[in-house]
């Protein structure tokens, strides 16, 4: 079973579902596309052969370098919380799947490319991958799930530090901070992602291990994800009307420095 989306194309290998994201030349996510991985992830709960599916990213530099920040260009209100509740949504569906998810990530995973793959169960990464919030450099916040599952993942202090500076950090740092699971040779990822989920199908029963997501999920939400994502899009709406916010991303698309004004 395959389907080819615009930007994202799927297939099962075995027990496996592949969600490949192909947006050249780095991944970037925009509308439709984030509405082809709630498609796919759909898909591949609903086939019973399926016992996990892997989200990766098509070439060899990008997992998914973030949002693209066309979309960021004439930036109102309405239009912001549209951008980031789209993403929400795409993200929650990952995180709510039936079945577990591996994000592969090869390359870059940066903006909104990671915070897809902190909505992942698993991150299984290259060793040249690299991580990173920087959205705080053109203006805007994590608003895509970053301030909150990042927290939860590895720790208030960690998260602020990360998104306050809009560093990027690289594999064997993100591992050492509990942000990915295992780092293996640059090309690797998804072979690596793969074997996991035929283990999975080779010893563990579907049921049980969908109920321990769900209870883990759920524990984890004694403080909701859903709570915490409505600060992200109070935040959105403020930075939306910002002299700050266009200023970045004109900034980044003309390729020179930003200059803020804190307005």
């Amino acid at each position: 079973m395959s389907e080819n989306f615009e930007f994202v194309k799927t297939k099962k290998e075995e027990s496996a579902f592949i969600v490949t994201l192909s947006n050249p030349p780095v991944n970037a996510l925009n509308l439709k596309m984030l509405g082809e991985i709630v498609a796919s992830v759909k898909q591949g709960n609903a086939d019973p052969e399926v016992w996990g599916i892997i989200i990766t990213g098509s070439g060899s530099n990008a997992f998914c370098a973030g949002a693209d920040l066309k979309m960021m260009q004439d930036l109102g209100v309405q239009e912001a919380t549209r951008i980031v509740s789209a993403g929400h949504g795409a993200f929650l569906e990952i995180e709510n799947s039936t079945k577990p998810v591996i994000a592969a990530v090869n390359g870059l995973a940066l903006g909104g490319g990671n915070e897809l793959a902190l909505s992942c169960d698993l991150r299984f990464v290259s060793d040249r991958a690299r991580f990173g919030q920087p959205e705080v450099n053109l203006g805007l916040i994590p608003a895509w799930g970053g301030t909150q599952r990042l927290t939860r993942l590895v720790g208030r202090a960690k998260s602020k530090e990360l998104i306050f500076s809009g560093q990027v950090i690289n594999a064997q740092e993100a591992l050492r901070i509990g942000l990915v699971n295992k780092i293996v040779p640059d090309g690797e990822e998804l072979r690596a992602a793969t074997d996991y989920i035929r283990m999975l199908a080779s010893k563990v029963s579907p049921l049980a291990l969908a109920q321990a997501k769900i209870a883990i999920n759920n524990g984890l939400r004694e403080a909701s994800v859903e709570k915490g994502l409505q600060y992200e899009i109070d935040a959105m709406e403020l930075l939306a009307q910002s002299h700050d916010l266009k200023e970045g991303v004109q900034a980044f698309l003309e390729k020179r420095p930003a200059k803020f004004i804190g307005k």
